[in-house]
């Protein structure tokens, strides 16, 4: 009979469970940086488009796994697909929760403005594997009630992801809050920024095909402002005992968690013979035999148990070749290629690098140098490129102690190489060591996209039957049909029909231009 409106909402709040008045987004914060590295589900979408796909198709691993179809262009669109399901889930949400949850809130105020950078960075990589992507309204159902999103254009994308790093650092305070959620730089903002004005400088890099004057104003905007050491890189550490959660998501595809890839996963041909050319001391993060054979499994507990006596020696390290399987037709079958012997005879990723809670690299030192390095010779500003290169080739090779203390190249090791090979090849041997370094921090799909735009290394492509792009190397991932054509059905058609090439693995993405 009797009823009340008075304070209807504050009494109808549960105040003990967290909501979006009382629940601190740092906690979020620390999720978005986590599951950026990859997705909590056993690394699922590292595995497919990191690894099986940009890992393979660059020629720094090989796999004659039948399943890891980038090695040979083969077309799986589950697999290709897997980014995009999980980055929307648990990339874009959280951190699209935090940018909403802390604007207008002066005591979020450097969370609110981090996010935003880490958002961007979010992004960048989804925008560059698949071109089009929902960006302005993604993220915001339940903020706008739209339960569909529309498909911006990259070049949008691009230019308001340049305009959001700037305008974020700019208003970056030491004197506000502290960002308790950052497992990344612990809230050091001048670490921050540094990282934003190299974030600047790939995105602004990434244009150089089809906006130059941009590219150009952005270099000059964050050159003597970038990473200035490897004290600088961008890397989360990670946590064995979270298990699938927190553990290092290649680790947990290489240690062949979910298959055979402890076996059948090696360094490719390509990337090791790149070493050997000239005498590279990073040769020393391959191993002849880092893993017990199948027959040597664990039959007890059916566990797979590192071999502590892998070796070293860059003398004995020998690269598998790409477009190779397990059947038996002599042009295809690795037995049959004259480095065959075992498979433990190819090598693998050295076991510091791929620890259960070793490190994910995000963004370094070595690559700002190389970029700086490439404008440098481009348009002649930035400082000297021979400089730059010497800082990102010795970087790119100490920085690899930071996997873990095995892996150490002491500094007057990569003096003597650097001095040795100085800068006489231009962009090519720019993009080489480009190629090199990011293989070695395995973020393949920084070498996919850094290939793309300037075409180093010259890769020679496989040639396999059944490859879905006559025989060239792949330039992005098709659209996901079977989640877009049926909840955004509208927005996927019309940004499908206008890929240049078509939506399949030969199209193109907007700065990918032919």
């Amino acid at each position: 009979m009797t009823a009340c409106t008075k304070d209807f909402e504050k009494i109808n709040t549960d105040p003990v469970n967290y909501g979006p008045t009382n629940f601190d987004p740092n906690f979020n914060f620390s999720t978005a940086q986590l599951t950026y590295t990859g997705s909590t589900d056993l690394a699922y979408e590292t595995w497919r488009a990191n690894l099986i796909y940009s890992g393979t198709m660059m020629q720094g691993l090989s796999s004659v796994v039948s399943y890891w179809a980038g090695d040979k262009y083969l077309l799986t669109p589950w697999y290709t697909s897997a980014y995009w399901e999980r980055a929307y889930a648990e990339q874009v949400k959280p951190i699209v929760d935090i940018v909403e949850l802390t604007r207008d809130k002066p005591q979020y105020k450097n969370l609110h403005n981090v996010a935003r950078i880490w958002k961007v960075l979010i992004f960048a990589r989804l925008t560059d594997l698949y071109g089009d992507v929902p960006y302005s309204e993604a993220g915001l159902g339940y903020y706008k009630g739209n339960l569909s999103a529309k498909y911006d254009k990259q070049q949008d994308i691009y230019m308001d992801m340049l305009k959001e790093v700037e305008a974020a650092m700019a208003v970056l305070d030491p004197a506000a809050d502290q960002v308790t959620g950052d497992v990344i730089y612990k809230s050091d903002f001048e670490k921050w920024k540094r990282f934003g004005n190299s974030l600047l400088l790939r995105l602004a890099m990434r244009l150089t095909k089809v906006d130059d004057a941009t590219a150009k104003s952005y270099v000059e905007k964050v050159a003597g402002k970038t990473m200035t050491s490897n004290a600088d890189n961008a890397f989360l550490k990670h946590d064995e005992t979270g298990a699938r959660i927190t553990q290092n998501r290649n680790s947990q595809v290489l240690l062949g968690d979910g298959g055979q890839e402890h076996y059948y996963v090696k360094w490719s041909d390509t990337f090791i013979n790149a070493l050997k050319n000239s005498n590279d001391p990073r040769i020393k993060v391959a191993v002849t035999k880092l893993f017990l054979t199948p027959s040597e499994v664990d039959e007890s507990d059916g566990s797979k148990k590192k071999n502590p006596n892998f070796v070293t020696d860059p003398a004995v390290q020998k690269g598998m070749p790409n477009g190779k399987d397990v059947n038996t037709n002599p042009l295809y079958a690795i037995s049959a290629h004259p480095s065959f012997t075992t498979f433990p005879d190819y090598s693998s990723p050295h076991p510091g690098m791929i620890k259960r809670d070793g490190i994910t690299f995000i963004l370094t030192y070595a690559e700002s140098e190389l970029l700086l390095a490439e404008a440098a010779q481009r348009w002649g500003i930035g400082g000297s490129a021979a400089t730059h290169y010497k800082n990102g080739v010795k970087a790119g090779i100490t920085f690899l102690g930071q996997y873990d203390a095995a892996l150490a190249i002491s500094e007057a090791d990569a003096e003597v190489y650097a001095t040795a090979h100085p800068l006489t090849g231009g962009l090519s041997q720019i993009g080489l060591q480009y190629w090199i370094h990011q293989n070695t921090a395995l973020n393949f799909y920084e070498t996919w996209s850094n290939w793309r735009r300037t075409g180093f290394p010259n890769l020679t492509p496989v040639v396999y039957p059944g490859n879905a792009t006559n025989g060239t190397i792949p330039r992005r991932l098709p659209y996901p049909t079977a989640e877009e054509a049926s909840s955004n059905s509208e927005y996927y058609k019309a940004a499908s029909a206008a890929v240049p090439g078509g939506d399949n693995l030969s199209g193109r993405v907007w700065w990918d231009k032919q």
